[in-house]
């Protein structure tokens, strides 16, 4: 018979990042395929790496046949049963790591205090009761996730113990700003209206990241009584700020108030009845919201890693298509040989080219739209479809980019794109359009030249015009076409790689690699600033040509 386990709650350790699960069932599994309890992306997890085994009232991890080892406290291990704070690394010790937290994060200590504060000062059946409720409060906390969820049992476990009318949590957002997130009245009923509250308790317990508390407006000083007190009728104040655990603060923030120390605010108030709070009652509630805090901090860290691990995911899916999109079939012609190679800096680029061929001519773009990452990568992916799509339909080099010039102004997306088309036929007539770009440079056995009619990017006026040009080349020409990203490839002193390096490497290599390890060689450690894509055309007149080639 199978015996659920209690709930029992790790900590995921990645980096800064700490991400709070818990386990529910046994077995508990981890590893990198999606259907994983613990879904962990390290290159060194497997798919299905370690189980978290519930046995004879114990936990064991368990290794499943993982390539590269599980490891606990740093010792490998096939299976061993844990025991509360053991660290445990799959695949690598310097991996991710996984804190088995047996006793729970309720601070019992807290508790014992509390316990001894409360025995000094309340009666005994006071004493069981405030012990039962916080108790039972920090039991609610700990067993929601949802930073909605944790926020309502807050705003309902304070409530309680106050004994108030109306209560709110507001949370700071990513532009610090504080807006209402949740608010109850001591019936339960949801409150969206945030007008009437004392907007002075909540920007001085901000400003202060300390406790803002008036018991009694109509007995307190006359100082201590704002406008928003006497307009709202308001008899009863607390205000307490939601702290960032000082483990969790970034790096280099002081010991004082910091603008990421503050999390939120929670907000307590009455009109009618004053409130009477002890000095335990005082401790328990904030205690109760430190530890709210505690939880929210964690949550909101793994919302974030859970939205980040989903971008990736998607990035990757995202630069999977499009290097899908950039590994065009080479022909094989007997007339000219085709050479091609995009390298993105990013996951994806805003760089592409394509070829289509007949029996007569053959054609060829290349293009690199403005920006980097996934909104370059949109655009360039529709523009290579277009451009494609009217290639094969035999429309002409200024036909083509009129259309795209027109397409990109009138969907005003705020980006725009260089962009060569080559058009050469088998007899050595070669038709040209530049739009902005690197100008295509000509290799012939009568000495190097730079094709140099050239026109506005495409995208940038939508009434610009666009002509093209054409001349005859000789058998033995080469034609390299090259983005941005290669002649302004920068190294270490900050240099770049420049025009007259790439018609030098042009000259002495005979290869496309032969030129990116060139432009590799110069740039060093340094990384890379953009896109770089080259595209080669060698021209062999009636003279069959080599294999072809693939893009990598």
């Amino acid at each position: 018979m199978t015996v659920d386990p209690p709930r029992t709650p790790v900590i995921l350790l990645d980096g800064a990042i700490e991400t709070p699960s818990v386990i529910l069932h046994s077995p508990f599994t981890v590893g990198r395929a999606p259907d994983r309890d613990l879904v962990l992306s390290h290159p060194f997890v497997s798919r299905k790496h370690a189980e978290i085994i519930y046995d004879a009232g114990a936990f064991f991890i368990s290794d499943v046949g993982s390539r590269h080892g599980t490891f606990v406290n740093g010792q490998r291990i096939e299976r061993q049963r844990l025991t509360a704070n053991d660290a445990i690394h799959f695949g690598s010790i310097d991996g991710p790591v996984l804190r088995f937290d047996a006793q729970g994060n309720t601070s019992h200590s807290t508790i014992r205090d509390l316990l001894g504060q409360i025995q000094a000062i309340s009666s005994p059946n006071s004493d069981l009761e405030k012990l039962r409720w916080f108790l039972e409060a920090a039991r609610k906390l700990n067993t929601v996730g949802a930073v909605d969820q944790i926020l309502a049992s807050l705003v309902e476990t304070t409530l309680q113990l106050t004994k108030v009318e109306r209560g709110y949590v507001f949370l700071v957002d990513e532009a610090g700003v504080l807006n209402m997130a949740v608010g109850r009245s001591s019936s339960g009923e949801v409150l969206a209206d945030d007008q009437t509250l004392s907007r002075t308790a909540i920007q001085q317990a901000t400003r202060t990241a300390g406790e803002y508390m008036i018991t009694d407006t109509l007995t307190a000083e006359s100082g201590a009584r704002t406008d928003s007190m006497v307009a709202q009728s308001i008899r009863t104040v607390i205000c307490i700020p939601l702290r960032r655990r000082r483990e969790q603060r970034q790096p280099g923030d002081s010991d004082g108030v910091t603008s990421g120390e503050i999390l939120g605010v929670l907000y307590l108030d009455s009109r009618l009845n004053p409130g009477k709070l002890t000095e335990v009652d005082n401790d328990l509630l904030k205690t109760i919201a430190t530890e709210a805090a505690a939880l929210i901090d964690n949550a909101q860290l793994a919302i974030a890693e859970e939205h980040a691990r989903r971008y990736r995911e998607e990035l990757n899916i995202a630069a999977a298509i499009q290097q899908n999109l950039m590994t065009v079939k080479i022909p094989a012609l007997p007339y000219a040989t085709i050479a091609a190679r995009s390298i993105p800096c990013k996951e994806i680029g805003g760089d592409f080219f394509d070829v289509v061929a007949d029996d007569e001519s053959l054609s060829l773009v290349l293009a690199d739209v403005s920006g980097k990452g996934v909104s370059a990568a949109i655009l360039a992916s529709t523009l290579q479809g277009m451009v494609y799509s009217q290639l094969l339909a035999g429309q002409p080099l200024q036909s083509i980019a009129e259309v795209a010039n027109h397409y990109i102004c009138a969907k005003d997306v705020g980006k725009y794109a260089t962009m060569v088309i080559l058009k050469l036929t088998r007899n050595g007539v070669l038709d040209y359009i530049n739009c902005g770009h690197i100008h295509p440079l000509l290799c012939s056995p009568s000495g190097v030249h730079h094709l140099k009619t050239s026109n506005l990017p495409v995208g940038l006026i939508g009434e610009a015009t666009f002509r093209g040009d054409s001349v005859r080349i000789e058998a033995g020409s080469r034609i390299l076409l090259v983005t941005d990203g290669v002649t302004e490839a920068e190294n270490t002193a900050g240099e770049f790689f420049g025009d007259e390096r790439l018609e030098e490497a042009a000259v002495c290599s005979n290869s496309l690699e032969a030129i990116f390890e060139r432009v590799q060689h110069f740039c060093g450690l340094a990384p890379a600033n953009d896109d770089c894509t080259m595209l080669e055309v060698q021209f062999h007149s009636e003279r069959p040509s080599a294999l072809p080639l693939r893009t990598q």
